[in-house]
């Protein structure tokens, strides 16, 4: 660990930050020995008497369980604890080390992994995801698993994605014998991250599963014949299909077909926040920045005072660079095992930032990224001189122009996705475009831009995206920031929860405005975060445009004829982006 002064001399006056070298990510571990663990399932009823498939792995010396006590960290998944995959190959989840679970073991915790109801080999169905059934669920599970006569009763959570939800939600309950809890890529606040701006797009919108994925399950061990199995996966045909819950709500308020209530309500954590204050639970948020749950995440730590990891990469995919199997020990260490290892003193935030000293880094610093970060404002222009890249590329400027307007018609002809996009492509071609001038000099952007346009439409119900690039001197482009809104979900509300003061817009029916004709409006829209270095010579380039490829449901939602949409330039209506200039 040293301090390397190119990092401070480009940062200078970015207070709170010291930069750290970290050893290399730590290999992914041997493959697990029968030795190493002694493994059990079996079902275990909830407070309803659902039956849910839990599996234990205790550490062990040479095939015997240990006779000590451990603490127990449980995992609670829709995926599946134990499978088959189509090779015909047992996986495990507890025997995979990216969330460190079998070095866990070794390191003598139980690690407890059991199917949500309605998925695996539980029994059940899923109402909705996320709920507080399942919720409360988990709760009754730490609860058994803190009862067991060789676990200490100290409790922690680990999960990401869909099962960091589960962790999130869990700990909303405030279990007694929940500790800690390790979350990745979930969210605070479910509406504003599956209809963000009022817009569904990629997360949480893909087709269900069929039940042969669930009956690729292991039994548990008194089911050797697998007719419990069969029993429970038939239940399963009761589940409440994802895609149609959400696409079913347009509002925050919008009563759900399928559950009779507000249910974005239901499953917003933020609603829960004193419930896990109050219950003392130690918190510890991460997220990757090519990732759009991260500013959900940021969310989190923001509002619980946890400590927060953001990587560079993809969803959940373990930061490079970064002893993360080593940093998960120790956290768990410390609160599971009261071992003083000195995790609670470091500072706060560890984060990648992209393009540090020309490759990339990590700082430390006890303020989450963003929060020094000061406000540089760059106007789009109708110039389009010296940095148009096409025919419909404007400019950006430090200074606002004359009054102009430029107009497009909704693009809806787009490249299909790969299935699971989790980070889109440059949309330059869709729509419009304002490139900036070269950069001069490296310029530091951390926190999440935002953009600030005036518009008109022809339809009252547009959507609008927007994208910012990094535009290198080659022509080579890279999204790095992305943001949506409808219009008629432009009205600015104040959060209930604290969102870093940036634009929130509440997506209640009473705040949804009509859109007169010809009337001009003005949007604020967040993007996701970012945390880079952008070199001397890359320009940044916004894109707007009035669809997504990743809306999975584009081909029904689609308006006819396709909507015109106008940004204003200049003048008292001036559009721009602001950036999170880290000085």
């Amino acid at each position: 660990m040293y301090r390397r002064k190119t990092f401070l001399t480009l940062l200078a006056g970015l207070a709170g930050l010291c930069v750290l070298v970290f050893t290399a990510f730590a290999a992914k571990a041997d493959t697990a020995s029968a030795a190493d663990y002694v493994r059990q399932s079996l079902y275990v009823p909830v407070r309803d008497g659902t039956r849910l498939a839990v599996n234990i792995y205790r550490p062990a010396v040479d095939g015997q369980a240990m006779t000590a006590k451990h603490p127990v960290v449980f995992v609670f998944t829709p995926y599946r604890a134990r499978f088959r995959n189509d090779k015909g190959e047992v996986v495990e989840t507890a025997l995979n080390d990216q969330l460190a679970l079998q070095s866990l073991v070794r390191a003598g915790y139980v690690v407890a992994v059991a199917d949500i109801r309605g998925k695996g080999a539980s029994f059940g169905h899923r109402r909705g995801f996320q709920d507080r059934t399942e919720a409360y669920d988990g709760y009754d599970l730490v609860e058994w698993l803190a009862r067991q006569t060789y676990t200490t009763g100290a409790v922690g959570m680990i999960g990401c994605s869909y099962y960091g939800g589960t962790t999130f939600h869990t700990a909303s309950t405030a279990p007694p014998s929940l500790k800690a809890v390790f979350i990745g890529a979930s969210d605070l606040d479910k509406y504003n991250f599956v209809r963000a701006g009022g817009i569904t797009a990629q997360f949480n919108t893909r087709p269900d599963e069929p039940l042969s994925v669930d009956l690729a399950s292991l039994p548990v061990d008194a089911d050797p014949d697998g007719n419990l199995l069969r029993q429970a996966v038939a239940q399963h045909a009761q589940n409440t299909p994802m895609g149609p819950l959400w696409y079913g709500m347009p509002n925050r308020d919008s009563m759900s077909a399928y559950t009779g209530n507000a249910y974005w309500e239901e499953v917003g954590v933020y609603n829960y926040l004193d419930a896990i204050r109050k219950a003392g639970i130690a918190t510890y948020f991460w997220s990757n920045w090519q990732d759009e749950p991260t500013a959900q995440t940021l969310l989190g730590a923001k509002n619980l005072g946890g400590k927060f990891l953001g990587g560079p990469g993809s969803h959940c995919v373990p930061p490079p660079g970064f002893d993360f199997t080593g940093e998960i020990t120790r956290y768990f260490d410390h609160y599971l095992k009261g071992i003083d290892n000195g995790i609670e003193r470091e500072p706060r935030a560890t984060y990648w930032v992209e393009g540090l000293d020309g490759r990339g880094g990590y700082v430390r610093s006890d303020q989450l990224p963003g929060v020094r970060s000061q406000t540089l404002s760059w106007f789009l222009t109708g110039d389009r001189s010296g940095t148009a890249q096409s025919a419909n590329d404007g400019g950006m400027a430090a200074k606002a122009a004359a009054a102009g307007k430029d107009t497009f018609t909704v693009d809806y002809d787009l490249p299909p996705p790969e299935y699971f996009a989790f980070w889109p492509q440059p949309m330059d071609k869709h729509g419009l475009s304002y490139t900036s001038p070269a950069m001069e000099s490296p310029l530091t952007l951390i926190g999440s831009p935002v953009a600030h346009l005036a518009v008109t439409a022809s339809h009252p119900e547009a959507d609008i995206f927007v994208y910012l690039d990094q535009v290198a001197a080659d022509g080579s482009a890279e999204v790095v920031a992305f943001g949506r809104l409808k219009i008629s979900h432009r009205k600015l509300s104040p959060p209930p929860y604290d969102n870093f003061g940036l634009p929130w817009h509440s997506g209640r029916s009473a705040d949804i405005l009509p859109l007169a004709e010809g009337e001009v409006v003005q949007m604020s829209i967040a993007l996701t975060p970012v945390s880079r270095v952008v070199p001397a010579g890359a320009r940044l380039r916004l894109t707007v445009t009035g669809a997504d490829p990743r809306q999975r449901n584009l081909k029904d939602i689609k308006l006819e004829p396709a909507p015109r949409i106008t940004v204003l330039l200049g003048g008292a209506e001036a559009s721009r982006l602001d950036l999170p200039h880290a000085q």
